[in-house]
C-alpha cells in the first residue's frame, strides 16, 4: 500500500479535493493537510513521516515543506503538481488536473 499525503496552504480546496478523488484508488492510503497555521487541518510531523509520497500544489509549498519539516523528510518522495490556487473544492477542472498529474505515480513499476 502506498501512503500519499496531499499538501496545500489551507487544506480547504486543492488538497482535500485530491484526498477525496484518490481515497477510493486500490492499494492507496491518503491524507491531506495545509501548511498554514490557519489551515482546516494543519500539517504535522506525524503525517510527513507516515507518507511515502507527498504531493504539494506549488513550488512555494515545496520550499516551505522542506524548510519546516527538514528533519522529518527522510525517504519520502516529494512531487510538485504545479496547480495554482484558482479552483473551488471538487472543481471538475481541478479533478482532471489531479488525475492527469498524480495517477502516473500510482502505477506499479
Amino acid at each position: 500500500m502506498v501512503k500519499i499525503l496531499f499538501v496545500c496552504n489551507q487544506n480547504k480546496l486543492r488538497s482535500p479535493t485530491a484526498e477525496k478523488v484518490f481515497v477510493e484508488y486500490p492499494n492507496v492510503a491518503v491524507d491531506s493537510a495545509g501548511l498554514y497555521d490557519s489551515a482546516t487541518k494543519v500539517l504535522d510531523s506525524t503525517q510527513v513521516e507516515w507518507a511515502d509520497l507527498i504531493f504539494v500544489m506549488d513550488k512555494n509549498q515545496l520550499n516551505r515543506l522542506k524548510k519546516k519539516f527538514k528533519k522529518n523528510l527522510n525517504v519520502q518522495r516529494i512531487i510538485c503538481l504545479d496547480i495554482l490556487d484558482e479552483y473551488e473544492y471538487m472543481d471538475p477542472e481541478l479533478i482532471n488536473l489531479l488525475k492527469q498529474r498524480v495517477t502516473r505515480y500510482l502505477v506499479p513499476k
